[in-house]
């Protein structure tokens, strides 16, 4: 009965208002969906939760970073909704060393990790792999890096609203390319993705392409700061005067990088004058504690 709780609450989230940040400019606190569950890890997790109790399954398996969003989203989700989880964290050295805040914070919530060597983790798509992880961990119901399949993407096409209708272009950060790709499925004909890519390059567009059933997407990669989670004492200024004046605060690896390109794009022309910009917060928010130890470390200055 609890999971199902669990669940139903998942199903019926409720809106959240959106924040007028400037004339042109509205955020949506997607991030405020849940206390540590957030934004666009919400929306993918729902229905592969769903998937997996249908399923059968007693624990969810997933791989990720040692900072990963995603491995702190599926650690809660397991222990909101009765499952138990597996974490294949890339980086054996790992093992060895104290855990940072995002690898504590999965651990409390009942998460074991299985760490593995950075060549080994290049086979976390493989077939081959996931049966062996089978035959370790017995009946898991394996979700991908990032979280992103069909049933993510599905739950991601719910992020926009009817009181959206109203806007020109929805911005979104991308780090595998669901949530881009649900908003492409679910906007109106007049309005236009725009995703921020976090990584450098442009190989997510393929990514993308595999889940988007329309074409009134473009993937913006002029703000990835060197590529992912690189950042840089212009961006990390950036996201404290964001903060000081809107009281919101943005994580670095995505939503940071999403808005100072918004921002930067605004001042360059980019957008139809009178054109009106939304732009998804994702949230990720966790990731900053273990960001703000490297800085720290680095000798930089801090996300406040």
């Amino acid at each position: 009965m609890g999971f199902f709780i669990a669940v139903v609450s998942m199903l019926h989230l409720p809106d959240q208002i959106n924040i007028q940040i400037t004339d042109e400019i509205s955020l949506k606190p997607d991030y405020l969906s849940h206390p540590a569950i957030s934004g666009n890890k919400y929306r993918k997790l729902k229905y592969n939760l769903v998937e997996a109790k249908k399923l059968q399954k007693n624990a969810l398996l997933t791989f990720g970073g040692a900072f990963s969003n995603h491995i702190a989203a599926v650690a809660a989700a397991g222990a909101v909704c009765g499952f138990d989880t597996i974490g294949v964290i890339r980086g054996d050295e790992l093992a060895n060393v104290d855990a940072n805040p995002t690898l504590q914070f999965a651990q409390k919530q009942g998460m074991r990790f299985k760490y593995v060597s950075r060549e080994t983790y290049k086979k976390r798509h493989d077939a081959a792999f996931h049966k062996s992880l089978e035959q370790a961990f017995g009946s898991v119901y394996i979700l991908p890096e990032g979280g992103t399949n069909a049933l993510a993407v599905k739950g991601c096409e719910e992020i926009l609203t009817k009181s959206d209708a109203g806007f020109d272009y929805i911005c979104c950060p991308v780090g595998t390319g669901g949530t881009v790709a649900g908003l492409v499925n679910s906007c109106l004909p007049h309005q236009k993705i725009l995703g921020f890519s976090a990584l450098k390059g442009s190989f997510l567009k393929d990514e993308i392409i595999k889940f988007a059933a329309k074409d009134n997407w473009e993937l913006i990669t002029d703000y990835h700061f060197g590529g992912y989670a690189k950042i840089n004492t212009e961006l990390i200024g950036f996201i404290n005067r964001f903060k000081a004046r809107h009281g919101i605060p943005l994580d670095p690896v995505y939503t940071g990088k999403m808005l100072y390109g918004i921002f930067d794009m605004v001042s360059k022309g980019f957008f139809p004058k009178g054109a009106k910009i939304l732009a998804v917060h994702t949230g990720g928010l966790q990731g900053i504690a273990g960001m703000n130890e490297s800085l720290v470390r680095s000798g930089l200055p801090v996300i406040e």
